[in-house]
């Protein structure tokens, strides 16, 4: 699977065009281009296009897009799963849900430390930690594709992650 491929120019200068002279045509433009690209990030071909389309250096279009976080430069999977590290979670027992998820993915400690997150090899679950959800009270909370989970233990975490398998089977 080759996910370094770029979107092609043509959907770039289409994208660049539609955002000129507005407000935020940077944040705009790189946010559209990341949705159009299968894997939902920025390779670094498509950031030297935008900055040679642009006439902005690479410096400043590589400084945005590190600097915001819904920026992603690594290819990331068809379903997100974040897991909340806040100290309510973390005492309810989100640490332990992160490693059934490890487990389940067979993602070995040495990946889960060298990156923030991960995505499977097989591009299906790009798996994601956060500070804190806000949800305290129904700790420990887990977001699977926007939904979020709470009160989540292995059991349940488990059935989520089928689901999710199984819905994908189904429309695929």
């Amino acid at each position: 699977m080759n996910t370094e491929k770029s979107i092609p120019d043509k959907v770039i200068d289409e994208i660049i065009e539609k955002h000129k002279g507005k407000p935020g045509a940077l944040l705009s433009t790189l946010e559209e281009i990341q949705e159009n690209n299968p894997f939902k990030f920025l390779p670094k071909e498509t950031l030297t296009a935008v900055a040679k389309k642009l006439n902005i250096p690479y410096s400043q279009i590589y400084n945005v897009a590190t600097f915001y976080s819904f920026f992603n430069l690594k290819p990331q999977g068809k379903h997100t799963i974040i897991v909340c590290r806040g100290t309510a979670c973390h005492t309810k027992g989100s640490k332990e849900l992160l490693e059934d998820i490890c487990r389940t993915f067979a993602i070995g400690e040495e990946d889960q430390e060298a990156e923030q997150f991960f995505t499977t090899p097989d591009n299906l679950f790009t798996v994601r930690t956060v500070a804190c959800f806000g949800q305290c009270a129904q700790s420990p909370v887990v977001e699977v594709d926007g939904k979020i989970y709470s009160n989540v233990n292995s059991r349940k975490l488990i059935k989520i992650l089928e689901d999710v398998k199984k819905s994908d089977l189904k429309n695929n």
